[in-house]
């Protein structure tokens, strides 16, 4: 989260138990330089986890590193606020990351946070050059496209808050050109772009800014007076481009650390040289002093290797005429062992009972030397007579532990502690730690937290570890051995332990039984642990367990109810229904929760898909378009309910359905299975047109043939039979020689006069007989030879 223009980033870690002595955690937090004294840091309380009512009564306190305190804790509201100026340009210099560490200890528990406050740059530094006027001498013979130094602004910023650009005021002889050296610094020279005429203009007065990419953007400027002179063909050299030099820290004021020198072939005033720094830092310009005259480089500060390693610059010779030439210095110090070790006691037990274990920690001690390398090596000891050890724990930490069962006829010790380095000649320091020896069981087990959560998935595995609750006991021995119970829950109707059981020792708990989030969906647990002494102390701490649901239940489906063959019955829908029409809704529903329960409708199969459409929420089915006469009256549809789980579980259902108008139309059409394809339907379709054709056209012929008869039997009192040389008298077309079995069938149609009684009487053509058959119409059919 953002506060009040800074980041705040906070990680912790450890282990579920902490043990006397250790780093129990770190926290990190960013700020800007230069915020107000008693600006916010964070919310370090809530960070570390600690009772804000409890921080005095814990004798919380701020381990500073350094040696001065830039933070202060409250124990009011357990925030951190900032107690002095912050520079990041004072504290670290050239550093591309400011950290500052210190750590907060928790007193009654001997417990160590370690602290990192990392301090970022903002724009509170203008570039400024060394000099408010800078004069150079050009003659008036110079060339075109001739190069001049010009001093270098420096910006003790980082990023873009740093240097970036530099400008020259308009002018019609010169110009700039910016460069940028081998350690990303920039560097302007002032490029000649017209003769000069001494004669027409002997001073020329140029402004060269200086500027920042901060916002807002800030500027330095430095005036630059040229004086044109007579000719000065040469510049000075350097005799070296960089010179390189190491020193002792502990060197004396006054002393000679180089000698720069240079050459010019010129004579005269033009061979004169003047020596500067053109580019140094304030810290180093405090230090180091340059005679102008011989090129003398020699301390007049306090040089100090802890404050900076490294002192980079830059010198500047100047003749008589103006020309000029500039060479690195690189400056190492050398560290002198001048510090001698910091003994700091950050934690300690005034008292310990009298059969302590081994290894039981009294104190946390931090031993610091400002000195670097060998010099600042430690190696921290106690007289060998005592029950006692330093055991190193953390950076510079020491932990003083027991090693054995102190002696029970000694009430107390002092214990002396000596750090000593590894310089030449070693420094060392002393420190004295008096402690008690005391035995009483008087602390309960105490959990690491007020209650505790778990989460486990439904369908557990049966007797799988599930969660796992520690509580620590500041005694020792058996009144520290703490044992595990549980003594209640919240499930009345069932034994708690056919559910979960505890392990006495190691506080685990383990699930009895696969859980089913649709049964029950928490279970909360009373755990109870109890120290070993005489009497036993104990407490109580809640433990409540989720049920976390799984997708192990597919949509079931209320509507429509399924058959006995599994499909759904038959719905009727008007032929005359519009698109949109409201056909039926499916109705599913899921025994999960949550994103399992989401539930979506799909329409997987469909006799017509493009007559139908189902909501993708709703499972609503509607008609897409009016009903055509081309369309099948009965239709099948199947739907898809699907969750959301993952992996997704689905349910189908079959729909029939029969297009009508009323139920007496539909009724027929439910009876038979509705099963046919598209391609069915067609084929049906032009099935039935074909014979309803055929019928059509047999049904004609009949009815024809029939009137011509009676047209022409009005003679014939009871029956007629009609042959087939009245057929050919008829005008059929058949050929004269049909009786000679031209055609391949021929035949006799005889009709009874009375209505009554109805005859049929088949000719023989041979025998010229009549055989009688009790129908209306009969045909003799005859084989053609």
């Amino acid at each position: 989260p953002e506060l009040r223009g800074f980041t705040f980033r906070s990680s912790l870690f450890g282990t579920s138990q902490v043990f006397w002595g250790t780093i129990s955690g770190q926290i990190s937090y960013s700020i800007p330089e230069e915020m107000q004294k008693g600006s916010f840091v964070g919310d370090t309380a809530k960070d570390l986890g600690l009772d804000i009512k409890e921080l005095s009564d814990r004798g919380v306190r701020i381990i500073s590193r350094g040696m001065k305190q830039y933070f202060t804790l409250s124990l009011n509201n357990g925030h951190l606020y900032i107690s002095e100026r912050i520079d990041r340009e004072q504290i670290c210099g050239r550093l591309e990351n400011c950290l500052l560490n210190f750590e907060i200890l928790v007193l009654d528990k001997v417990k160590l946070f370690a602290v990192e406050v990392e301090i970022t740059d903002i724009n509170d530094n203008a570039p400024s050059f060394p000099v408010e006027e800078v004069e150079l001498k050009i003659t008036e013979t110079t060339g075109k496209g001739e190069h001049f130094l010009l001093p270098e602004a420096r910006d003790p910023d980082k990023g873009l808050n740093s240097l970036q650009s530099y400008q020259i005021s308009k002018n019609k002889h010169f110009s700039l050109d910016v460069q940028t050296g081998a350690d990303g610094g920039k560097y302007a020279e002032l490029v000649l772009e017209k003769l000069l005429d001494r004669e027409e203009e002997k001073i020329h007065q140029l402004i060269l800014t200086a500027s920042d990419g901060g916002d807002p953007v800030k500027s330095g400027t430095v005036k630059i007076r040229i004086i044109v002179m007579d000719v000065n063909d040469n510049a000075p050299v350097f005799s070296q481009s960089v010179y390189k030099v190491a020193i002792m820290e502990n060197v004396p004021l006054g002393f000679l650390v180089l000698t720069v020198n240079t050459t010019d072939q010129d004579e005269g005033i033009n061979s004169e040289v003047t020596y500067s720094f053109r580019k140094i830092e304030d810290k180093a310009a405090h230090i180091f002093q340059l005679d102008s005259g011989t090129g003398d480089i020699s301390v007049v500060g306090n040089l100090d290797f802890e404050d900076s390693e490294i002192h980079e610059m830059e010198v500047q010779a100047q003749d008589g005429s103006g020309l000029s030439s500039r060479a690195k210095i690189l400056l190492r110090v050398i560290d002198a062992n001048d510090n001698a070790p910091q003994i700091t006691v950050t934690s300690l037990r005034r008292g310990i009972i009298e059969d302590s274990l081994p290894e039981t920690v009294i104190a946390l001690i931090n031993v610091q030397d400002r000195d670097s390398g060998v010099n600042g090596e430690i190696t921290c000891t106690i007289p060998d007579n005592l029950p006692f050890r330093l055991q190193k724990s953390f950076d510079n930490y020491y932990s003083l532990e027991t090693t054995r069962a102190p002696d029970r006829e000694t009430p107390e010790y002092n214990i002396t502690i000596t750090a000593t380095d590894k310089g030449s000649p070693p420094l060392s320091t002393q420190k004295t730690i008096l402690l008690q020896i005391s035995d009483i069981n008087d602390n309960p087990p105490v959990f690491q937290k007020p209650s505790y959560t778990a989460c486990v998935p439904e369908n557990n595995p049966s007797g799988a570890s599930i969660f796992s609750v520690k509580a620590s006991d500041r005694d020792l021995d058996r009144n520290a051995r703490v044992t595990y119970s549980m003594l209640s829950s919240n499930l009345q109707e069932v034994p708690l332990s056919s559910y979960i059981s505890i392990n006495s020792q190691t506080g685990a708990i383990y699930a009895q039984r696969s859980f089913d989030y649709e049964q029950f969906r928490e279970l909360e647990v009373q755990v109870k642990a109890q120290d070993g002494g005489s009497p036993p102390l104990s407490s109580n701490v809640t433990v409540k367990v989720f049920i976390l649901d799984q997708n192990d239940n597919a949509p079931r489906i209320l509507y429509p109810s399924l058959g006995a063959d599994g499909s759904a019955l038959f719905e009727m829908v008007p032929r005359s229904a519009e698109a949109g029409y409201l056909v039926t809704k499916v109705v599913a529903v899921d025994a999960d929760s949550g994103h399992n329960a989401w539930l979506s409708y799909h329409l997987l199969q469909a006799t017509e898909p493009t007559l139908f459409s189902m909501g993708l929420h709703t499972g609503e089915i509607r008609t897409a378009r009016a009903f055509e006469d081309r369309d099948a009256v009965k239709h099948r549809l199947v739907t898809l309910v699907k969750d959301n789980g993952q992996p997704p579980l689905s349910a189908t259902v079959t729909l029939n359905l029969a297009f009508a108008e009323n139920f007496q139309e539909a009724l027929p059409k439910m009876s038979d299975q509705s099963g046919d394809s598209a391609s069915q339907s067609d084929l049906q379709f032009y099935l039935v047109l074909a014979l309803a054709l055929i019928s059509f056209l047999f049904l004609l012929t009949v009815t024809l043939a029939i009137v011509m008869k009676l047209r022409r039997s009005r003679n014939i009192p009871v029956l007629q039979c009609f042959g087939s040389d009245h057929d050919s008298k008829a005008g059929h077309g058949f050929p004269p020689n049909y009786c000679d079995g031209t055609l391949p069938y021929s035949y006799n149609l005889c009709l009874a006069a009375d209505s009554r009684r109805n005859y049929s009487n088949f000719l023989n053509p041979s025998r010229g007989k009549i055989t009688k058959k009790h129908t209306t119409l009969a045909y003799n059919f005859k084989r053609g030879s």
